[in-house]
Parts: structure tokens; sequence; C-alpha cells
């Protein structure tokens, strides 16, 4: 059994790979077989030739616990870097969300008045729902859903957690 520490953090691994056929089972069979949660996870291929990708981790635990996972990321044989762009310094983190909402009415117009607020797009419209699409920090998605709970939220997908160094401090 596993027992929560006061210090779980949350971090975001950057991590490149080979791209072939079984990398993503690997990672995310250590993640498993360890006991570790992964809260989000992307992953694209990032070369011209199709030979490298990116994956993009979120999870949460102890400094200890971060550490051990990077450790063991490093020696799977296909992985070529891991960072961790908590601890690296200054980065950047979106996520893509498409928010499905119903409702008609006065509801429908307090919808269409939080996403201009959040800069959200509608991409889909019938005369009871509305699609938005909405890019930004996971707390501001996060944010967005708990208001459109309130207005007839329908369905929600997410894409995960995408993120990078700031200023030229890497490819990461």
């Amino acid at each position: 059994m596993k027992i929560k520490s006061a210090e779980t953090e949350r971090h975001v691994l950057a991590i490149t790979v080979d791209n072939e056929p079984g990398i993503l089972a690997k990672i995310t069979g250590m993640f498993t077989a360890r006991g570790y949660n992964i809260d989000s996870l992307t992953v694209a291929d990032i070369s011209d030739d199709h030979a490298v990708s990116r994956i993009t981790i979120v999870t949460n635990g102890p400094p200890e616990v971060i550490d051990q996972i990077e450790a063991q990321l490093d020696r799977l044989v296909p992985v070529h870097k891991v960072i961790d762009l908590t601890q690296a310094g200054p980065h950047v983190e979106r996520e893509l969300a498409l928010i499905k909402v119903a409702g008609q009415g006065e509801k429908r117009v307090e919808a269409l008045r939080i996403a201009e607020l959040f800069r959200a797009k509608v991409i889909d419209t019938t005369i009871s729902s509305f699609v938005f699409e909405l890019t930004g920090p996971p707390d501001k998605i996060d944010s967005f859903i708990a208001l459109m709970r309130e207005l007839g939220l329908v369905s929600v997908g997410r894409s995960g957690v995408v993120g990078m160094m700031r200023g030229d401090s890497g490819t990461h």
C-alpha cells in the first residue's frame, strides 16, 4: 500500500525517445509496475525523418520518487533524454480541450459570455448546444469546466499537457 506524502508535488517530464513500436508501452509499463500514476500523457513525432518522438508525462510524487522515475526512465534503451521541466526552470504548459455544453435561454447566453472571457472558440453549434475549443494551462481549463458544469456540461475531451522550456534554454 502506498502512503501519500505530504510533500507530493506535480512534475512535468519531457522525454525524448526513438520513435519505435513498443516504447510507449515500456514507459507506461515502468510506471504501472512501480505503482506510479500518470496524470497526463502526450506523444508526438518531432523529427523530419520520423525517428524521434517526444513524450510529455505529468505525474505526482515526493521529490525522491520523482528522482527515481527520472533515473528509471534514463535507463530505458530507446530513451535519449529526460528533463523534469518543473525542476529545470521557467517553462510553459498548454493543453487543448473540447467542451460540449447544452443549454437554452439564459444558460446559453451565460455560457457564451464565460467562453468569451476565457477566449474559448465556438467550433460547433446547434440550437441546443455548443462545442467550445479552449487552450491554456491546465488550471485555466479546469476553471472553465467547473463553470460550465453549472450551465449544462455534457462532455469534455482533453489532449493532455505539453510543455517546453522558455527562452533559449535548449530544445525541451
